[in-house]
């Protein structure tokens, strides 16, 4: 129990030295050491500009968007054709987030590569590295917020795979679309994620993340043979500063001003040229056929997958990435002193290559791969033997279309498959067979119709089918036009 009572104070002793650690000089004009006043410390600046830009653009965009599923194809459609400068400002917008995305991507390489997540800005890494997922996650639900046909299928496929996550994979699912099925509540869960929760989440670490820059400095550049040590580097880093150190305002600031401009007209250019993306057509999910392609963040996720044997997609989603990630925010707690300098880390040297190698090779892949997610994920699992015995050769065929027309993505059978429609089971006891034709042809309520995708003869054995689908002790539904004995 003692051990137990001692891990706050440990925790607390931790955190009170990263965030106020004894002898760093008096700060109050924010000085650096001279190497740190250097065009290889631009990034960071760069990335909160273009997080100002991101947040200014999304709140004008907030004033015209309509997260309704029967409203945002058409208030993009607005933004796009008729507000004055709606598609400049969605283009900047989104091609602020890809700017974004990838300058926090180089900012994090550089601070690998020059050890500066070693003591005692190890915080100062973790709250990277979170920055960077939940500007992921913004991206993400941004993507979602196009409501278009290419971002529906990105989260039916994201969907598929959260709902095999071990134990709470149908309930996180059921949570994070609002309900059973891809809606409107799906999409103002997304919004509200995208607008509040998320930029709220973002500024609070930003200011952490300041804040920690302020207290602790801006790491100097490395020496070969300057070794971080916890007993002697604040005192070592404080005698640099007094000796040579230069304020940030105005020296390193002409240079970060510079850099952020360029990267701010890079931006403007971007967006005049190329545009905003989308929206590519109305959501519609009787096109399974379809060839989604998630933004340029998730590209070299979804390339690699398709690389992957089909067998391999979930544990890589589900065991390998979550891996990877926690060794990434245990990086400064596994290595928190010795070389800096980065010849001297050969390890580190491999590991930086390999990553930056894979990331841009399977970003390029990933642009115009011809192979796509398998989107079955029920529907490769095999309709149980029972519900085939005893069935003539018209309904076997109607078993063999609805695995093969994925039905079972959006119905489940005998407790396996989709929750967006009802379970299949009992289908022949809630319709009768002209009900049954007349929905599959027209859908109704949540479910679009298939009349262009099916042909006749596919339409009869599916309903071959289903009219067998009523427990053994009920009948299936008739008419009331027509007596219960006559058919129905």
């Amino acid at each position: 129990m003692a051990k137990l009572s001692g891990w706050p104070r440990i925790i607390g002793d931790w955190l009170r030295l990263r965030l106020s650690p004894p002898g760093l000089p008096d700060n109050s004009e924010f000085k650096l050491p001279r190497s740190a006043i250097s065009w290889s410390y631009v990034f960071g600046s760069a990335t909160f500009v273009v997080l100002l830009l991101e947040l200014v653009t999304g709140l004008c965009l907030a004033l015209v968007y309509q997260p309704s599923a029967d409203s945002a194809w058409q208030s993009l459609l607005y933004l796009n054709y008729q507000q004055p400068l709606g598609w400049f400002l969605r283009a900047l917008h989104y091609w602020g987030s890809n700017f974004l995305v990838a300058l926090m991507i180089l900012h994090l390489v550089q601070v690998f590569v020059i050890g500066a997540y070693k003591f005692p800005r190890e915080l100062t890494w973790i709250g990277g590295i979170l920055l960077l997922l939940l500007t992921l996650a913004m991206a993400l639900t941004g993507e979602v917020l196009r409501f278009d046909q290419e971002s529906y299928w990105d989260l039916v496929i994201g969907f598929a795979l959260a709902g095999r996550t071990p134990l709470i994979g149908a309930r996180l699912v059921h949570f994070l679309m609002g309900g059973p099925i891809i809606a409107g509540a799906t999409l103002e869960r997304m919004y509200t994620t995208h607008v509040l929760l998320l930029p709220a989440a973002i500024l609070g670490l930003t200011g952490l993340h300041l804040l920690l820059v302020y207290k602790l400095g801006i790491s100097e550049w490395p020496m070969p043979g300057r070794l971080v040590n916890r007993d002697t580097y604040l005192a070592s880093y404080r005698a640099e500063v007094e000796r040579e150190g230069e304020p940030l305002i105005p020296n390193g600031l002409r240079k970060d001003l510079i850099f952020a401009g360029l990267i701010v007209l890079a931006l403007i250019v971007t967006a005049a040229v190329l545009g905003p993306k989308g929206p590519n057509g109305a959501p519609n999910p009787s096109i399974i056929q379809t060839r989604p392609h998630p933004d340029f963040y998730f590209l070299w996720m979804e390339a690699l997958m398709g690389l992957l044997p089909a067998w391999l997609d979930t544990p890589f989603a589900l065991i390998v990435l979550p891996i990877l990630l926690l060794g990434l925010i245990a990086m400064p707690l596994i290595s928190p002193t010795g070389e800096r300098y980065i010849l001297r880390r050969p390890l580190s040297m491999v590991i930086a290559v390999t990553v930056l190698t894979v990331l841009v090779t399977t970003t390029w892949l990933g642009t115009y791969d011809p192979w796509s997610p398998d989107m079955n994920a029920w529907s490769g699992t095999p309709i149980p033997a029972a519900y085939l015995k005893g069935r003539t050769p018209l309904e076997i065929q109607g078993a063999i279309l609805i695995q093969a027309k994925q039905c079972r993505n959006c119905h489940a059978l005998d407790g396996s498959g989709g929750m967006r429609g009802p379970s299949l089971d009992t289908t022949a006891t809630r319709l009768t067979r002209n009900e049954l034709i007349r929905q599959i042809l027209q859908g109704g309520g949540n479910m679009p119709g298939y009349g262009k995708a099916l042909k006749p003869a596919e339409v009869d054995a599916i309903v071959a089918f289903l009219m067998t689908m009523h427990p053994a002790n009920e009948p299936p539904a008739h008419s009331s036009a027509r007596p219960a004995d006559a058919g129905g």
